[in-house]
């Protein structure tokens, strides 16, 4: 893929390169020579007084004593559990965040107690869906669903788009035993299929996996690995073929999926005609067909796997706040040098073109 120079600095900074200098490089040149082209992308927009146009698709959120419903189940640092909208919403503004869309962190609504997992995808949605009408233009949620429970996800759909009119559904990659291509769940494949549904999906510690290896944290390892299941799973059964409406979102660019390509491909010649009925397309256009953020898989190597996947028209920027932040994800976005109009579409226009609504 062709690839040409792109610092990250904004639209702001390309347009006034064109404007008062020969050249994109002698531009830099000379922000350079003033000392700005250490500053932080969003510090510069802020300084310009620059639109924030970026949108985050990977931006979570705790509702008053979700805490307390989750306690005992690993979540991440404490400082990042200190989180609140202020925080947020301060980010956003330093990093050129126009709009977030928040969703719950993890572990969700995949608790094994039925009542509680009802319990907290309800105070979640109902928590976010209050956020957005406070900050219209700030935030967008994806619903979580107690998606063990098929009538009480199916009633939360209703009530996620009907009455909060959420943007979309945030799961989780497992639920106890189960990846999400388990046909257990065909009928919330149905009904958002129907409903030609955006669903983004985040990785937690599977009850499979937990403290396999001694003083590693489950999110080093675990997480982006929860995440190749749950594709494999969608993938291998069938359930990504069947319900070919539902535009899905992986986290951290695929997780180890891109690492695994010929393992995928190879394992679809070893299924034979089962392989035909189930991905009639085959594996490769089922994973073109999904979508990838980019939070804490901004990196060289995890971006340059993907992008021999997918185009940049399925990446979507994340930063994984407030476990990350955007001078992260802007960092590592620019150093990969996408050209501009790709890093645009990556910050902004692919999310729009999923979730139009955000355009208002």
């Amino acid at each position: 893929m062709s690839v040409s120079k792109n610092t990250g600095i904004s639209d702001f900074g390309s347009r006034l390169a064109c404007a008062c200098c020969p050249s994109r490089r002698g531009f830099l040149g000379r922000l350079a020579a003033l000392g700005v082209a250490a500053m932080l992308p969003g510090e510069l927009m802020a300084q310009a007084g620059a639109k924030a146009y970026r949108i985050d698709v990977h931006h979570h959120l705790l509702y008053p004593g979700y805490l307390d419903e989750v306690a005992g189940q690993r979540l991440g640092s404490g400082a990042a559990l200190k989180w609140s909208p202020a925080m947020s919403i301060e980010e956003m503004d330093k990093s050129g965040i126009a709009v977030s869309m928040l969703s719950l962190i993890q572990p969700s609504a995949s608790v094994a107690d039925a009542e509680k997992r009802r319990r907290i995808a309800r105070k979640g949605n109902d928590y976010a869906a209050q956020l957005v009408r406070d900050h219209p233009h700030r935030f967008g949620s994806f619903a979580s669903l107690p998606l063990a429970d098929i009538d009480a996800s199916l009633k939360e759909i209703e009530y996620a788009f009907g009455t909060l009119k959420a943007e979309g559904i945030g799961l989780m990659t497992s639920y106890q035993d189960k990846y999400l291509g388990d046909e257990a769940f065909a009928p919330v494949w149905e009904e958002l299929n129907r409903r030609k549904a955006v669903v983004y999906t985040h990785p937690l510690t599977p009850d499979c996996c937990r403290n396999t290896v001694k003083d590693l944290p489950p999110g080093v390892v675990e997480y982006a690995t929860d995440t190749t299941r749950t594709i494999a799973s969608l993938v291998f059964s069938g359930t990504a073929a069947r319900y070919p409406d539902i535009r899905w979102i992986f986290s951290h660019s695929g997780g180890t999926m891109p690492f695994l390509l010929s393992r995928f491909t190879r394992h679809e010649m070893d299924m034979k005609e089962r392989a035909k009925e189930r991905m009639p397309r085959g594996v490769m256009y089922e994973l073109q067909r999904f979508h990838y953020d980019t939070a804490q898989g901004n990196h060289s190597g995890a971006l340059a796997a993907l992008m021999k996947i997918v185009t940049p028209s399925q990446v979507l920027y994340g930063t994984d706040f407030p476990f990350r932040d955007g001078a992260e994800e802007i960092g590592g976005l620019s150093a990969y040098r996408f050209e501009a109009k790709d890093l645009r579409a990556i910050e902004r226009e692919n999310a729009l073109r999923l979730l139009p609504r955000l355009i208002a």
